[in-house]
């Protein structure tokens, strides 16, 4: 069993690591911020739950600003599939990914991590979007009854993972649900490779995750009563590398039935697809990407015309689709293992009137002419 103070300082990860860590900047952390940046204008931002993202300018309107995020580790066992099996999960408020922030390239972003005392672990955040050691994330260690704040600029405009990464744990606190995506767009909005602006109608966030979760005797799930009781078997099943479930948006199915998206004919929709753990291959079943950033960078000129893309484990996609038919689209996982067996599946709901000319139904089934 994990104790407590395991759990509270982690394993130190090696010389050099531990070397990165001493060299910290701890006390500009707690600096007045420069004078140019102390008379920006800042804004505050309600984060919503994943799959939808708060509301946010597809141009920036202004100068830099600083944007203000807050985030709450919330520890609590989650149900991932339709048959109860409860994973003891590790969360940024509440979510499994965690919200999706979204802020323009040159603002400022200042993030603060509450870990109430009710909480087992440290925790902290690791920013891919931000520029300095460890992703912000020493600057963020906060113990149960902690809080602590960071700000850092978005010099790099596209799509971003953030993460948990504790000391000597980060792979559990990743797979156990802490991880989420970071939004930088173009001051003067998302482009096409020829300069020309692209708009967007709606958000469509999907994080998929990868769980590991142990099983008895007889192969049934087992359930914990805590972190500290399930982390030397969730370890266990985590270092044979295969997971248990693959799943979007915290739970097998949680894209489909009434939780399935919705969309109408002629609407543009960007989806950004994030993964902190594993590669994957996202497919929109009898859809395309229009434009795609595989890498997620909007530097970047995007893809055109995809049937399938490729998402690097630890970064998130960006893709653009402008739905041409109605009717029940299938998002998924294209290892279709993955999709149909683990979990791997989104639906999205498309209303508006059938286009003959794109797919039509030349003959129904008939019996098979004899002669």
């Amino acid at each position: 069993m994990l104790t407590r103070r395991e759990a509270l300082m982690g394993t130190v990860a090696g010389a050099a690591t531990a070397a990165l860590l001493t060299t910290m900047p701890e006390a500009r952390a707690a600096a007045e911020p420069p004078s140019d940046i102390s008379k920006l204008p800042r804004e505050h931002v309600e984060l919503v739950a994943p799959p939808f993202v708060h509301a946010h300018d597809q141009v920036a309107i202004g100068g830099p600003k600083v944007v203000q995020f807050h985030l709450t580790v919330k520890e609590q066992p989650m149900v991932i599939d339709d048959e109860g099996t409860t994973m003891q999960a590790m969360t940024y408020n509440g979510s499994i990914p965690a919200p999706m922030m979204v802020v323009h390239e040159g603002d400022y972003v200042e993030l603060t991590l509450t870990n109430p005392e009710t909480n087992q672990m440290l925790h902290n955040i690791d920013v891919h979007a931000a520029t300095g050691g460890l992703g912000g994330a020493k600057l963020m260690d906060v113990n149960p009854g902690e809080q602590a704040t960071f700000r850092f600029k978005a010099t790099r405009a596209g799509a971003f993972v953030y993460h948990c990464a504790p000391a000597g744990m980060i792979p559990w606190h990743v797979v156990s649900g802490m991880n989420g995506a970071l939004l930088v767009l173009p001051r003067d909005g998302v482009k096409d490779g020829d300069g020309r602006r692209l708009k967007y109608d709606r958000v469509f966030y999907i994080g998929e995750s990868d769980f590991y979760i142990p099983r008895d005797a007889k192969g049934k799930f087992r359930k914990y009563a805590s972190l500290g009781d399930a982390y030397a078997d969730t370890l266990e099943v985590m270092r044979g590398l295969i997971p248990t479930h693959v799943v979007f948006n915290g739970k097998a199915n949680a894209l489909t039935g009434e939780h399935a998206l919705k969309a109408k004919v002629g609407e543009t929709v960007l989806i950004i697809h994030s993964e902190a753990n594993r590669d994957t291959r996202p497919h929109l079943i009898g859809g395309h990407g229009d434009y795609v950033w595989e890498q997620g960078k909007f530097a970047n000129p995007p893809e055109k015309d995809l049937e399938t893309w490729f998402v690097r484990g630890g970064s998130a996609c960006a893709a653009l689709y402008t739905f041409r038919q109605p009717g029940v689209y299938a998002y998924v996982n294209h290892n279709l293992i993955e999709a149909a067996e683990l979990g791997a599946t989104a639906h999205i709901m498309v209303d508006g009137e059938w286009n003959d000319d794109l797919m039509a139904q030349v003959q129904a089934p008939i019996p098979i002419p004899t002669h």
